[in-house]
């Protein structure tokens, strides 16, 4: 399975409502992440399945991919995104979708760095997942603890 995390791009400070979760993407956000997921088009990411958190920011990113990707199904929500969330739940989600032959999350910080080094197999944080960054992990099996291969990442400053 490819597994690709991809972290929400610059958002908003505060939005109207005066809710974390209703913040939204800035302009300058909406770019980088265009430039990021140009890359990616590039190297052949191809989701069959895309899973978002449900704070507005990153289920604006998981739109944008899904429409520069060429996705045409419903965007999946879930809880196990969420910021305060846990690498665990992120890898059950997985583990519920083990049909799937290629996954993008999109969701948050400090979630990400902490789920990629745990998916890598490091018990600290090892990696520092900028906004808008997107990273493929591949799986040959999905255990009861994952033994991903980083194959590669991308940050919007590469991009």
């Amino acid at each position: 399975m490819e597994v690709y995390l991809l972290r929400h791009a610059i958002a908003e400070e505060r939005a109207s409502s005066g809710k974390d979760a209703d913040r939204r993407l800035t302009d300058d956000g909406r770019k980088r992440l265009r430039k990021v997921l140009e890359h990616a088009r590039k190297a052949n990411v191809t989701p069959t399945l895309i899973i978002s958190s449900p704070l507005k920011r990153a289920v604006e990113t998981a739109e944008l991919a899904a429409k520069d990707l060429g996705y045409s199904s419903k965007i999946a929500i879930s809880e196990a995104l969420v910021p305060d969330s846990s690498p665990e739940k992120i890898w059950a989600e997985l583990r519920a979708h083990r049909d799937e032959p290629a996954i993008l999350l999109t969701g948050h910080e400090p979630l990400f760095s902490a789920t990629a080094s745990w998916m890598l197999g490091s018990s600290r944080s090892m990696v520092d997942f900028k906004k808008a960054g997107l990273m493929r992990v591949d799986f040959e099996t999905l255990g009861p603890e994952p033994r991903g291969v980083l194959e590669w990442m991308i940050t919007p400053r590469l991009a």
